[in-house]
């Protein structure tokens, strides 16, 4: 997987092409860089520069498993030929960039959209004053990247089946659906307005009568039966909404605690993958149930003070609650306060050692 890789590496091999790399990697803090030791300038320990002797191609399957994106100042064909029998998978290859020996050029050569390649070279072209050269169809059509739509905001497809025949929709013009209940509005990124083929719904019942040859839905709510078809070519996107208000006696295990969580959310038919966070209150900080399944899910892990929670009006405050937390409540507010919601899908369970509510974050 790519999260288990080091960040960039550079690579060069001419003359041109290490002093370009070096003057690259002098600007960019998050890559490492290696060039062939014939051109070596004498400061490369300095500036923890590696160096290789030989042919790059030796270097190169080791550099290909160790990093997220190459940049190699390498003519493309010598990279074609050399990184094609290392490719395995869209989803783990690294990105590949290459630059021209004399820095007029930067191209996105692999891993495009899932690896960063077209992100990377963007970026790169800006720092050396460089024509970025990206052709991507939906990068060059400026039009939605079905593969990475909304992966800035933290957005998760719930499958990848579907990935092809939408993107080819979205590119061929077809005509498209978007339905949006939940998540960031501000997805679009150009400055033109949305193609005309790609309309945007608030419910799939609406879609479904414009008869839309793919759709992109993005809700954290599960699909009813009636309403499944609307994937047959389409593509489900989880975005990151739903906060869980949290409280639980001392010492409750994860396990408990994620079968509530669990439990819960399938009662209001809610995804787990558009929880984003727990929300509890400061004492809690430390409770080892809340620790484990923050970092089993990778969710965020709120708390507030006993203050900032009785701020919050609540429908049914606890003197009880107040006594030992001097909090009237902790689920409910901590809800509240963190999804900004003007009402929360639920107010307050109790379930064995655990409390919980639920809040959908509001679009700001």
């Amino acid at each position: 997987m790519r999260n288990n890789k080091k960040n960039y590496c550079i690579i060069a091999i001419t003359k041109h092409g290490v002093q370009l790399a070096r003057d690259l990697h002098k600007k960019w803090s998050d890559a490492d860089l290696f060039y062939m030791s014939k051109f070596e300038h004498g400061d490369e320990k300095e500036r923890s520069i590696g160096m290789f002797s030989g042919s790059v191609r030796l270097q190169l399957p080791a550099l290909f498993e160790s990093y997220k994106g190459l940049v190699l100042v390498v003519s493309l064909g010598a990279v074609v030929r050399m990184i094609a029998p290392l490719l395995k998978d869209k989803k783990t290859d690294p990105a590949i960039v290459v630059i021209d020996d004399q820095g007029e050029n930067v191209i996105s050569v692999l891993s495009g959209h899932l690896g960063g390649a077209n992100q990377l070279t963007t970026e790169i072209a800006e720092m050396i004053h460089a024509r970025p050269i990206i052709t991507t169809a939906s990068d060059v059509g400026q039009t939605i990247a079905v593969d990475i739509f909304g992966r800035e905001f933290g957005w998760q497809y719930e499958s990848d089946e579907k990935l092809t025949p939408v993107s080819a929709a979205v590119v061929n013009e077809e005509k498209i659906a978007v339905i949006q209940e939940s998540g960031e509005v501000n997805w679009w990124k150009y400055s033109k307005p949305l193609p005309s083929n790609i309309t945007v719904y608030d419910s799939v019942k609406l879609a479904k009568r414009a008869r839309p040859n793919a759709a992109l839905v993005v809700t954290h709510r599960l699909l009813v039966e009636e309403e499944k078809d609307i994937l047959d070519n389409g593509i489900l996107y989880r975005p990151k909404v739903i906060a869980l208000g949290m409280g639980c006696n001392r010492g409750t295990s994860a396990e408990e605690i994620d079968q509530v969580i669990r439990a819960t959310l399938a009662e209001l038919q809610f995804s787990l993958k558009s929880v984003k966070a727990i929300c509890t209150i400061d004492i809690k900080k430390d409770e080892q149930g809340f620790l484990d399944i923050i970092k089993k899910y990778g969710w965020d892990f709120i708390t507030y003070t006993p203050e900032e929670l009785n701020q919050v009006a609540i429908s049914d405050p606890s003197d009880t609650v107040y006594k030992y937390t001097g909090a009237y409540g902790v689920s409910e507010p901590a809800a509240l306060l963190y999804s900004k919601a003007q009402k929360l899908d639920l107010v307050k369970k109790k379930s064995g050692n655990v409390t919980i509510s639920v809040g959908i974050i509001a679009n700001e």
